[in-house]
């Protein structure tokens, strides 16, 4: 039941927790963006958070939703991307992570978010977690009903350094207990013998840490991969367009070498 004494928590005229690209398209690749955008809603103000950190890798995965859309055109792939910030809410987090709404990223304090009330807890959850979560499950439910074949392949970005911790890797496969799709991007990817790829680096999945790859992966029995990209690698156009023409090239020799998958 909803907490009557509490406004919406997105106006009129703020726009949906997500973005769709390709709506209709043919592609059996199926791509998210957990944190697409840094939107916070105005009836938060600034969660008490100065603009110097809001436009870091706190608050969302920097170039992440370009290299989907980039990847999405090259796929005809759909594509559904989460535009508020993780620090409102995490959406790739199952709800009773402690990360979910977090008060505190890396080395910033989110006072916005410190002792928040369970009703104020779960207006986040219903008003941007649901609704995302909810567009993706009847995508792919409808999917599944016509029997067309899926690969799910979610989208983020990783800081070049991390608590002072330099980063290697330009791009990282991230997977749980199924190996399939990841296993296969990394055998193309390291036959071009040109790029530091990561095998579940810089992070690794897990279900309590974790939300697309264990639900829609796992779950669902979809070949899947949780893919990283290095944030300076990126961080333009430019280099969105890069990377998300290796990304189709590498995913389509990786589908084709896994084999027809099931819907």
């Amino acid at each position: 039941m909803h907490d009557a004494a509490l406004p919406a928590l997105l106006a009129a005229d703020e726009p949906a927790p997500f973005e769709i690209e390709r709506a209709q398209g043919t592609s059996e690749f199926f791509l998210t963006c957990d944190h697409a955008g840094r939107r916070i809603p105005r009836a938060l103000g600034d969660l008490g958070v100065p603009e110097s950190e809001l436009v870091r890798h706190i608050a969302w995965d920097i170039g992440a939703a370009g290299v989907m859309r980039e990847l999405a055109s090259r796929l005809d792939a759909f594509a559904i991307g989460q535009i508020y910030s993780r620090l409102v809410i995490d959406c790739n987090r199952p709800l009773d992570s402690p990360t979910l709404i977090p008060e505190r990223s890396e080395r910033t304090d989110i006072p916005g978010n410190r002792g928040l009330p369970p009703a104020q807890r779960a207006q986040r959850v219903r008003e941007i977690f649901a609704p995302y979560h909810a567009r993706t499950v009847a995508e792919l439910d409808a999917r599944h009903g016509r029997g067309r074949p899926t690969i799910f392949v979610t989208i983020h970005s990783f800081t070049p350094v991390y608590m002072d911790i330099a980063r290697p890797w330009h791009v990282g496969m991230l997977y749980h207990r199924d190996t399939r799709l990841a296993h296969a991007l990394l055998d193309v990817i390291r036959a071009e013998g040109e790029w530091c790829v990561g095998d579940n680096e810089p992070y690794s999945v897990s279900d309590t840490s974790d939300y697309a790859i264990p639900v829609y992966g796992e779950q669902r029995g979809l070949p899947h991969v949780e893919i990283e990209v290095r944030q300076d690698l990126i961080a333009d156009v430019a280099g969105q367009a890069q990377w998300a023409e290796r990304l189709a090239r590498w995913l389509v020799a990786a589908a084709a070498a896994i084999g027809p998958q099931a819907a």
